[in-house]
């Protein structure tokens, strides 16, 4: 089959964990035999920000670290529906411009002979209701919600026809633990956080669980990430954390297996609003099989095993007991690895959800309407 995903950016990984996750389930498609190409806008916020902070070599790079993925750029005179021309399947993320949204619906309408489905991975149904309210999806035969309380939103609001669950995933091709010789390499730091600073969306978590605990362990500690603000650098100088800025997706394993322990802290309308949607950074560190520590968030689909593949810490005071006890004791690290891993390979790569979405893909054709006449 031929597959086409609207994405804000698959050569882009600048603030964008979408492109991770797409990475991954094109490889797999590919692998498989199948066809897969992204379209992406030529002045996406995630790719423009990369070239101006990074340079075009970060750019340039994307083909050698994805020799098999393509990715192609549109503008104004875009010709989508040439580009649609002979697909089997077109996912549009929800980061794409609504009023494309809207013309790519029109062409399934108007005739187009591919399987139309809309794929949200963000929280703005619920922090920008109307966004996602406005989007024109009456012509999309599905939506993939990237966790069930999201898909629940949809199908409360009455947003699209049938909402399936399509959780993210680790690209286990990419994330794995270090070979054994490496493995065994003298670690550079106890710590590393990676993950952007959030926009004001977990400001008061980072300091409480990230910040704070290092500080008063007087542990090493490495952070990557973009759109930090000064007094968050500042902060992170205080504690001993030494601050390296972007780092490109596909160095995130070396970086986790020169380090002892990492941990996640969601943002704040994933714990508040959307419980059982963890973001793709668990699925990597886990698949990496390095020790994890989170600040609280509700597993509400029994995605892991709450203490055996990781450790939770309700409070600065557990995060730091946790972060204690995983560096002074080699057992349990090495138990959480192995678990974490364990669940990842049986149930969390992006293979998994390749499978789950072909198996998507069958059931709705077998019950997608027949292609609609022109409008009226």
């Amino acid at each position: 089959m031929r597959f086409v995903f609207y994405t804000h950016s698959l050569v882009s990984d600048w603030n964008h964990g979408n492109a991770h996750f797409l990475r991954g389930v094109m490889r797999d498609l590919v692998a498989r035999g199948h066809e897969a190409v992204a379209l992406e806008p030529e002045d996406g916020w995630s790719r423009t920000n990369l070239l101006e902070t990074q340079g075009p070599a970060a750019i340039e790079r994307f083909s050698d670290d994805f020799p098999e993925l393509t990715s192609r750029t549109y503008g104004p005179d875009f010709d989508h529906e040439a580009a649609l021309d002979g697909a089997d399947v077109v996912v549009v993320h929800e980061w794409t411009e609504p009023a494309l949204v809207k013309a790519i619906g029109d062409i399934r309408r108007k005739g187009g002979d591919f399987l139309l489905l809309f794929h949200d991975t963000h929280h703005r149904a619920v922090s920008d209701e109307r966004a996602i309210a406005e989007m024109a999806l009456a012509d999309y035969d599905g939506v993939l919600a990237f966790g069930e309380t999201l898909r629940q939103r949809y199908l409360g609001r009455g947003w699209g026809r049938q909402v399936v669950t399509w959780h993210e995933a680790a690209d286990d091709r990419l994330f794995r633990p270090p070979e054994a010789d490496q493995s065994q390499a003298e670690k550079t730091a106890d710590l590393v956080w990676i993950g952007n600073w959030g926009d004001g969306e977990r400001t008061e978590e980072l300091r409480r669980f990230l910040i704070e605990p290092v500080k008063a362990l007087g542990i090493s500690g490495d952070v990557h990430g973009v759109r930090y603000p000064e007094p968050a650098l500042v902060a992170l100088t205080d504690a001993g954390l030494a601050f390296r800025g972007w780092i490109a997706n596909a160095d995130v394993p070396q970086a986790f297996a020169r380090h002892r322990v990492t941990v996640h802290v969601p943002r704040r309308p994933y714990v508040e609003a959307l419980p059982g949607i963890p973001t793709i950074r668990p699925f990597e560190a886990m698949a990496c099989g390095i020790p994890l520590i989170s600040a609280p968030w509700d597993d509400a689909e029994g995605l892991f095993r709450t203490g055996t593949d990781y450790l939770v810490a309700r409070d600065g005071g557990e995060m730091r007991t946790q972060l204690r006890r995983v560096l002074n004791d080699p057992d349990l690290a090495a138990s959480l690895a192995a678990s974490g891993l364990e669940t990842i390979r049986a149930r969390h790569t992006c293979r998994h959800r390749v499978d789950e979405l072909l198996q998507t893909v069958d059931a709705l054709r077998q019950h997608a309407d027949a292609p609609k006449e022109a409008a009226q």
